[in-house]
């Protein structure tokens, strides 16, 4: 299994389109090689480097298994009906939908993991749940895991 972005390579930097030095609107993602047997995708996107602890920037659930790609600007609404009913989860930024990369000014790169899971089945889970919600119902679920990295870095601070 694969997910591929248009807007950047594997360990690249994500265009600033897609932080909060821009449009932080969600990039476009592909998905290759789903296993048969899934039934659900699941991804989860977060920032290992956080000063504090591991960031969470965007949870979705509830994606058809067949769903190849992921638009640009996926709203950030708790249930995205055009795109099959996803589920959108609550992130670090307290709100739902897709929080681009924003480290501090002068942290270094830190890398964003865009985690994407084939599940068995579709979990039952409201919208607006947490990290640590989303991943109790992954548990004996995941039938195989994809990875996409990007990175990000703010050397300055804004004037």
């Amino acid at each position: 299994m694969r997910i591929r972005s248009a807007a950047f390579e594997n360990d690249a930097p994500i265009p600033v389109r897609h932080t909060c030095d821009g449009e932080d609107i969600s990039p476009a993602l592909r998905f290759e090689d789903i296993p048969d047997g899934a039934a659900s995708l699941a991804l989860i996107v977060d920032d290992p480097d956080a000063p504090a602890k591991v960031w969470v920037h965007w949870l979705l659930w509830g994606l058809p298994a067949d769903m190849v790609e992921l638009p640009e600007d996926v709203p950030k609404t708790r249930i995205v009906e055009g795109l099959g009913g996803l589920r959108q989860g609550t992130t670090d930024f307290d709100r739902v939908g897709y929080g681009g990369p924003c480290p501090p000014p002068g942290h270094g790169t830190h890398h964003y993991r865009f985690t994407l899971h084939a599940l068995d089945r579709r979990i039952d889970l409201d919208a607006g749940a947490t990290r640590e919600e989303l991943e109790r119902r992954l548990k004996g679920r995941v039938l195989a895991e994809a990875r996409l990295v990007g990175t990000y870095a703010r050397w300055t601070r804004d004037p």
